[in-house]
């Protein structure tokens, strides 16, 4: 694992990578590889015993040009500022792809949410509600959830931002219940995206995803999703793993049960119908014909991505390769679909919340599934225009050139102030 790549280094030269491409000045793009802001601050919270404990967090705010910041919050050890940052970045030309008028924010808290009580964690959330307040609210910057975080939380952040408000503002934040203001469908979007994207694929290449055989790293919301709906489209899941390690079974694995499993254990591992144990590593490596990659980001660098077997790779995570690997699976021919449309689907629902809340009126899951699939299906069209039209062999530079565009031309547009 290449646990030491910078994302925000890597992001920087995706976008370096289709700058080539595009007739755009160099000073309007050295302006698009940074974020606009970035806050940094401490949260102290009373922890159940009474001691006091400091908790580090972030907000970036990437990129304004084509809307309000949109972006996740997670809660994990491994949350730094240039994490945040890329995953900012990667958010603006995500919402840029897809052509919805949102830009890009991240946020995180260093902390590991295992360790802590639902009412720690709730003073935690809040303590940073309070941080984001002056930031945040539907026309500025819009939280969601994101690594460890779910509607709870988002419901914790909007009682927050309304109390101290004095406000009723829904859109203030998205991935809520449905209770609360949430979208039907939301729970499900990052997974949904990842398979249709990863349908569309199978048939520009031409191939057959009845039969065809998955491998998914990470079995948290968007893995498992992603898993059970491939097999529901008749493709066969041989290889599931979280980060305890994988299962595999060469004639198929219910995800479903497989779920059921780590929800009663808390991991895959020990899976009844499982044929063996694989490592993370090994998973990413088996000779299937679509692997899923859905933990976090760095998961193949340059070394593991030599062993990569698979044809088709549909990245449910954020920055799951590194540009190493990247250059080395082009060389293999390995079909790549780039995070920034393969799970643009959490972030498109979201938009979907975002509008129903603004119009105090609800759709159906029908209406918020099919309005994603059509959101999809058109951007992977556009993506498949721009590598003909480029003759682009990696289709992540095709994403960027179509993103980065966007937000170059909604800048240029709007003129200079001051």
């Amino acid at each position: 694992m290449a646990e030491d790549a910078n994302p925000f280094e890597s992001l920087q030269s995706q976008i370096d990578e289709a700058a080539a491409y595009l007739d755009i000045g160099d000073d309007v793009i050295e302006r698009l590889k940074y974020p606009e802001r970035v806050l940094e601050t401490n949260l102290t919270i009373e922890l159940d015993d009474g001691s006091l404990e400091r908790f580090k967090a972030f907000r970036s705010q990437f990129n304004g040009d084509r809307g309000p910041y949109k972006g996740g919050i997670r809660y994990h050890p491994q949350v730094s500022q240039d994490e945040v940052m890329a995953l900012s970045g990667w958010m603006a030309y995500k919402t840029a792809i897809v052509d919805i008028p949102l830009g890009g924010g991240k946020g995180g808290i260093i902390v590991d949410p295992a360790d802590y009580s639902e009412s720690e964690l709730e003073r935690l959330t809040r303590a940073f509600a309070v941080e984001l307040t002056p930031l945040i609210g539907e026309d500025k910057d819009i939280p969601a959830p994101d690594v460890n975080t779910g509607q709870r939380e988002m419901n914790w952040i909007k009682d927050t931002y309304e109390t101290l408000e004095g406000t009723t503002e829904p859109g203030v934040i998205t991935g809520k219940n449905l209770a609360s203001g949430g979208s039907e469908g939301r729970v499900e979007a990052t997974g949904r995206s990842t398979v249709l994207a990863a349908r569309e694929a199978f048939e520009y290449l031409d191939m057959d995803l009845e039969g065809a055989t998955v491998a998914v790293q990470g079995y948290g919301n968007a893995g498992w999703i992603a898993a059970r709906l491939i097999d529901e489209m008749g493709a066969t899941v041989v290889a599931v793993s979280d980060s305890s390690g994988g299962i595999y079974n060469a004639d198929g694995l219910d995800p479903v049960a497989a779920k059921d499993h780590k929800n009663e254990t808390g991991s895959v591992v020990g899976y009844p119908e499982a044929d063996d144990e694989v490592t993370n590593e090994e998973l990413l490596t088996l000779d299937v014909d679509l692997l899923i990659p859905a933990a976090l980001e760095n998961a193949i660098d340059g070394e593991l991505a030599e062993d990569v077997q698979a044809d088709v790779i549909s990245e449910a995570a954020n920055g799951p390769l590194t540009p190493e690997a990247d250059a080395v699976l082009e060389d293999k021919d390995v079909f790549v679909i780039p995070d920034i449309l393969a799970n643009a689907g959490g972030v498109t629902v979201s938009y979907f919340e975002w509008v129903q809340n603004s119009q105090r009126f609800s759709w159906t899951e029908e209406k918020v599934n099919a309005e994603l699939e059509a959101v999809i299906v058109e951007a992977f069209d556009g993506l498949v225009e721009t590598i003909e039209e480029f003759d682009l062999d990696n289709p992540r530079t095709a994403a960027y050139v179509v993103a980065v565009q966007r937000v170059a031309d909604a800048f240029e547009e709007a003129g200079s102030f001051p």
